[in-house]
């Protein structure tokens, strides 16, 4: 008993309904999983793509299409059924689908798909780092690069040819910037499509090549680029200046300058996001009565007001003290410090005594090497004044 034929559109993984648009999508995505160049010597994968590529056959075009949606399998059997009864016999040919594969498969053997090369062509974009301090990356500035950039040959105006003599087309692709050439693989013939190697896919040749350069039809020379670093910008993310890359070709516009920023650190703030991040000493005295302090932020120094009490490790919030967003200049992240409260590690004598007495005063709170709170005390424990 012959093998039962599966559905070319469960083959294909779509609905009956699907779109050429879908059918090409989806064969293509079969057919590359089971391509014998990506799958040697697996006989199951080769038996998949054949079967996937006689699918994608039949329903790619509309006339056999409409007859497998109507007979299904047996609109092309030859020994009978519809096929032999209105339609005749339907030979598949693994050597017709040289355009298929030329479409599909002209990446997988070293060549491009079909497209007119020699059009214009918009050129490559440059890439260039610049280094700025870390106020300036919060706050926005302006620098200047120095870069060796392509202009039009002043000689030859961009031709690449001597003054008098124009550029010729291409004999070997005929000016069409392309050639085509086709591949025996292992179901046929395969037709493929590459840029001429002759022109470069410009479609055209130059054989009086201009002095000034070299037959290019650009010159390189110094230029200065004024770079504005916007407010907020963060260490890592570029900044893309329009027209500023290569000269395109045939007719097509430059490139883009893409300049990555490196930002310094800095010796007392971090930076997460749009938030900043520092911490700032206190005495003993300031913690313990409360008051105000000065706080250094990226703005300058400020005043804040600490409570009695106040441990070490305690953050505070500086609310809009931290880096202007990137979208608006005017609303920035927040400022978290770190108050440290700083203990004196010489003490001199009239300052051990006003401690003694204060421990004296406070019942020996103060000289416990743990208090409630975990934190250390201040003096080590000793007989108790005569």
């Amino acid at each position: 008993m012959a093998e039962t034929k599966r559905d070319y559109y469960e083959v294909l993984g779509v609905a009956k309904g699907a779109t050429e648009d879908e059918l090409k999508k989806a064969y293509r995505k079969v057919a590359k999983k089971y391509h014998p160049d990506m799958n040697p010597g697996d006989k199951e994968a080769e038996a998949k793509f054949k079967e996937a590529s006689e699918a994608y056959k039949i329903l790619s075009d509309p006339e056999t299409r409409a007859r497998y949606d109507q007979y299904g399998h047996a609109a092309f059997d030859p020994n009978g059924g519809m096929g032999g009864a209105g339609f005749g016999g339907f030979e598949f040919n693994m050597s017709d689908m040289g355009d298929i594969f030329g479409d599909i498969f002209g990446d997988m053997f070293g060549g491009t798909r079909s497209r007119q090369s020699n059009g214009p062509t918009k050129g490559a974009n440059i890439k260039t780092s610049v280094r700025v301090k870390f106020d300036e990356a919060v706050f926005g500035c302006q620098k200047e690069l120095e870069l060796p950039l392509k202009d039009e040959c002043v000689v030859c105006h961009g031709t690449g040819s001597q003054p008098g003599h124009n550029p010729e087309t291409c004999p070997k692709c005929n000016g069409k910037g392309q050639v085509v050439f086709t591949q025996q693989s292992l179901f046929g013939v395969v037709r493929n499509v590459q840029t001429c190697p002759e022109c470069s896919g410009t479609g055209k040749v130059i054989k009086f090549k201009c002095n000034q350069c070299s037959g290019t039809g650009y010159v390189k020379s110094k230029k200065k680029i004024q770079v504005v670093v916007p407010a907020g910008i963060d260490n890592g993310q570029s900044i893309r200046i329009r027209e500023k890359g290569e000269p395109g070709t045939n007719g097509g516009g430059r490139g883009d300058l893409l300049v990555t920023v490196l930002v310094d650190r800095h010796p007392q703030f971090q930076r997460q996001e749009y938030d900043l991040f520092s911490s700032e000493p206190i005495s003993f005295t300031q913690a313990a009565l409360g008051g105000t302090i000065e706080v250094h932020t990226i703005d300058g120094t400020m005043e804040y007001e600490i409570k009695p009490g106040t441990q070490t490790d305690t953050k505070i919030k500086l609310k809009g003290k931290g880096v202007p967003t990137l979208r608006n200049k005017n609303v920035r992240g927040d400022h978290y410090v770190t108050l440290v409260v700083q203990v004196p590690d010489k003490l001199t004598e009239e300052q051990k005594d006003i401690l003694n007495n204060f421990d004296e005063a406070s019942g020996g709170n103060a000289r416990r090497s743990t208090d409630s709170t975990g934190n250390m005390g201040f003096l080590k424990k000793k007989g108790k004044k005569k």
